[in-house]
């Protein structure tokens, strides 16, 4: 089976949980036999040596409606239905702030795709994007698809009922690469007041209250990532803010994270929204106590195993953090992780849906 996988454009410049989730289902897949090229929406592509196409991000409709046009394959998306409003409306500053209170999600989503082509130059792939707008462009790419991937049943339920359609799906959840993150937590190094948070610096990811909540605490706090390209200024306001108690490391290799999860009492990622928090899955399997966001799709994966906070409130997040620190690990998590949540178990999962929509489709 050959499978082209399409991400958007700023896939590896710009890299994220679903840069990880591209890279590590394909070189699973590809144990299990199957072909997979990976290719940017911004490309020119040849369609016709491929079985099926996957696309990743629903939110980014502009960057797979023509590929569909022109293909004509049957196609999957892992919809990945990140819902960035309640960032938008309660922390986005300056004019942009005050104009996203006013509009939907996806009139604030349609904004960004117009912004992104003006101030970054990121080219709108699908003309046919700016005359259906977000919404329908959505409905559209849902209509059309052979089946729906979300990493969660919430997620697919979140969707459904935010564009009042029903899909069939196949739950794919995230997930961790175990050749990595071996769950071999036994380290004598781990220190108590060790805090850490791995993920790319955004507003979404929180980390301006994260700090706040640190500040000038017992806790030592390690902020790795680098920012997005067009939050360049959030990361310096985080720097600004930052006491003595707070450092920062840039991104770094995914193995290279495999000390950084044993050496510390708590992962934290107190997002304004997760679809899961990949760092979440590779620290709980590495023995980190979790603080996580209290928004999203976050319990389903880790259900009472993990300490939630609310975002909006430092007060939560420190609170959520002493927690974490004062408890012992819960090997619950490790082992549902470890049992549910591999790249392995994904891919699988994956070609059974491939297989299915080729399936009907011969049928027909």
């Amino acid at each position: 089976m050959k499978v082209l996988f399409i991400s958007r454009a700023t896939l590896y410049k710009d890299k994220g949980g679903d840069t990880i989730q591209v890279i590590n289902t394909a070189k699973y897949l590809e144990k299990l036999g199957a072909l997979v090229t990976i290719r940017l929406s911004n490309e020119t592509i040849d369609y016709s040596d491929y079985d099926i196409l996957h696309f990743f991000n629903i939110i980014r409709p502009a960057d797979i409606l023509i590929h569909i046009k022109r293909s004509g394959k049957p196609f999957v998306v892992s919809t990945i239905y990140v819902d960035y409003s309640e960032y938008e409306k309660n922390e986005r500053k300056g004019v942009a702030g005050i104009l996203f209170k006013m509009f939907s999600p996806n009139s604030i989503e349609y904004f960004k795709v117009v912004a992104r082509f003006f101030v970054n130059g990121e080219k709108i792939t699908s003309p046919g994007y700016l005359f259906l707008g977000q919404r329908g462009s959505i409905k559209k790419i849902i209509a059309k698809s052979g089946m729906l991937l979300p990493n969660s049943n919430n997620e697919y339920k979140r969707l459904s009922k935010d564009y009042n359609l029903t899909k069939e799906y196949k739950v794919i959840p995230n997930a961790i690469d175990t050749s990595l993150f071996d769950g071999n937590s036994e380290n004598d190094s781990r220190k108590e007041n060790l805090v850490i948070c791995v993920g790319r610096i955004e507003g979404r990811k929180n980390q301006f209250n994260l700090i706040k909540a640190l500040n000038d605490t017992k806790f030592l706090l390690v902020i790795i990532g680098s920012p997005s390209a067009n939050q360049v200024r959030y990361y310096e306001k985080c720097k600004e803010i930052a006491a003595s108690n707070v450092s920062f490391i840039e991104s770094i290799e995914q193995a290279k994270l495999v000390d950084h999860y044993k050496n510390a009492k708590v992962h934290v990622l107190p997002s304004w929204f997760e679809t899961t928090g990949l760092s979440s899955l590779e620290a709980g399997a590495m023995g980190c106590n979790l603080v996580i966001t209290d928004k999203g799709d976050t319990r389903e994966y880790f259900e009472d195993f993990a300490f939630y906070c609310d975002p909006s409130s430092v007060e939560s997040i420190f609170e959520a953090v002493s927690k974490a620190a004062g408890t012992n690990t819960d090997k619950r998590l490790q082992h549902k992780i470890f049992s549910q949540y591999t790249w392995a178990n994904t891919a699988e999962l994956t070609l059974q849906a491939y297989n299915e929509i080729l399936q009907k489709k011969a049928q027909n």
